[in-house]
């Protein structure tokens, strides 16, 4: 299914626009998809630190080196 999004742009951004023949629905969607990307990266990247800072102390740095090693291993 396709959902339609709309913006309200100034006349003189849609002429000039229309002259350059930019695909205004691409651009957007681009857009769209890397500001979605960029909130996720930095939601993990909070959440990460957060979940980082709870097992301080409690999780062996060695220990999980060597899981991340035998993961990489397997696959």
């Amino acid at each position: 299914m396709v959902k339609t999004v709309s913006a309200k742009v100034p006349d003189e951004l849609k002429d000039e626009i229309d002259r350059e023949g930019i695909n205004v629905s691409e651009v957007i969607r681009e857009a769209l998809s890397d500001e979605l990307r960029d909130r996720r990266r930095t939601e993990l990247q909070r959440d990460s630190a957060a979940l980082g800072n709870q097992l301080a102390g409690r999780v062996d740095k060695s220990d999980v080196a060597t899981a991340v090693r035998e993961t990489r291993e397997e696959n």
